[in-house]
Parts: C-alpha cells; sequence; structure tokens
C-alpha cells in the first residue's frame, strides 16, 4: 500500500503562451540560483584544510583498515557517516536512503579521483547482515573502538543526549539519539599526509538524496507536512509492498 500522500494542489489553469511567460520569468530566478551554487561550491572548496593527526582504525570485510586505506588509491575520500549504532539490529533509514544513491555513484566518483565509504560506529559483524539484505557493495566499514565518530560529532554519549547538548552542525543542541548523520571529506597527499577539508551535516545532507530533487519538481512537492518531521515516511528499499508498476513492467 502507498504512503498517505496529500491531494494534487489547486493551481490557476491558462493559456499554453501565458504559462510559457511564467516559465521564462521562473527560469531567470533558477539561473540566478545556480550561478549562486556555483559560487558557493568554489568557496566551499576554497576552505583551509586541517591535517587529520590521528592514526584511525577501521574493520571491513577483510579485518583492520587504516584511514590510508579508505583512499583505495584515490586522492581524495568521502565519508558518509552512516547512523548504525552498537547494538543496532538495522540501520537508520534515511541513511539508507541515501546509501541507495551510493551505489551507482561510487564507479562514477572513481574516475574523478573520489573514493566514497561509509562509516558506522557498530561493529562490522553488525553491519555485515543489513549490508546484505539491502544488497549494497560500495565500501561500509566499522569504526568501532577508534575516536573517530566522537571526533568528527556524529556519535553521543548517554549522558550528552541527557543533558540536552550535544556538539552537532557546528552548535550545542539537544539530539534524540546515540548516533547522527553526516559527510566528511578528506584529502591524501602524495606524501601520505591525510587532511580533513569540509564536513556538513543535518539537512545539509539533504542534496545526496536524488529522489529529493525529483519531489521538488513535482506538484505536491516533498509533501511532508503531514508527518512530525522530513522522511518519516521513507521506509527501507525491500520494505515497499507497492505492485511493480506497467512501466517497469514494460520495461523489461
Amino acid at each position: 500500500m502507498k504512503s498517505k500522500t496529500s491531494p494534487l494542489p489547486n493551481a490557476r489553469i491558462v493559456s499554453h503562451d501565458d504559462w510559457i511567460a511564467a516559465r521564462v520569468d521562473l527560469l531567470k530566478r533558477e539561473k540566478e540560483l545556480t550561478r549562486q551554487r556555483e559560487k558557493l561550491a568554489k568557496e566551499l572548496r576554497a576552505l583551509p584544510w586541517e591535517a587529520v593527526a590521528k592514526d584511525y582504525a577501521f574493520t571491513g570485510p577483510k579485518g583492520p583498515v587504516s584511514m590510508a586505506d579508505l583512499f583505495d588509491g584515490c586522492s581524495q575520500l568521502v565519508v558518509y557517516h552512516f547512523m548504525f549504532g552498537d547494538g543496532w539490529e538495522v540501520g537508520c533509514k534515511s541513511c539508507s536512503a541515501i546509501a541507495d544513491h551510493m551505489q551507482p555513484a561510487f564507479t562514477h566518483l572513481r574516475a574523478r579521483d573520489v573514493s566514497l565509504v561509509s562509516v558506522s560506529q557498530a561493529p562490522y559483524a553488525e553491519l555485515k547482515p543489513f549490508r546484505r539484505r539491502m544488497g549494497w557493495t560500495f565500501p561500509w566499514v566499522s569504526s568501532a573502538g577508534s575516536e573517530f565518530n566522537r571526533d568528527f560529532n556524529v556519535s553521543f554519549t548517554a549522558e550528552e543526549i541527557e543533558s540536552g547538548s550535544v556538539d552537532y552542525n557546528y552548535s550545542k543542541r539537544p539530539f534524540p539519539v546515540e548516533e547522527a548523520p553526516g559527510m566528511s571529506v578528506f584529502a591524501r597527499r602524495p606524501n601520505g599526509k591525510i587532511y580533513h577539508t569540509y564536513s556538513r551535516y543535518g539537512r545539509g545532507l539533504e542534496d545526496l538524496i536524488g529522489f529529493y530533487t525529483y519531489l521538488d519538481f513535482v506538484p505536491k512537492g516533498r509533501d511532508e507536512a503531514m508527518f512530525d518531521m522530513g522522511m518519516q515516511w521513507v521506509k527501507f528499499h525491500d520494505d515497499y509492498k507497492d505492485a511493480p508498476s506497467k512501466a517497469l513492467a514494460l520495461a523489461r
């Protein structure tokens, strides 16, 4: 059964010429936004770097992995901080939706000298069954036993959560659970030195969610006003029970 959605909005019905005029007017503002995004992206890349002083250790399917190993021959590394805490049976649904977009992006990013890896706090043995269920093959490692998640402000203690003040998204704030989502970017020089170049958290991660781009184009938009929080409607991709569409059937 489909998730609950709202009715289509009431819209003005106009002639083709009036529609073109309205569309051209909006196109001007879209182009302005594109230029602003390009300018902001350039400023993002111009941020100073900080050296990664610790020798973080991770665990992957073949055992111990160093941070240098995560680069896998590339000079740039994108880490997605996937919410999956110790003792959790499954990962975060929103993080899983983002991970669904990582699979097809992986090969394209490697062509541009970028390695893409998910990192979670849970031991790798706990990640493995869920990874198998989701059918993901992109690199996913555990940071259990290291300070990586703490240092990049995506794992919190029970005391911090109870106090209502955790360090997340560059401010002190309440947070409901011990794990949080995020993305961090690193660079590795030919001499082996590793630097932290960028991180973003919270709603800044929406750019990684491809289906939101599609939803922003359609009349209902994201259609989340009925929910207590955004993405509350999202399920694991194997939990959607809708029958296959006729379009998909024809494509086969």
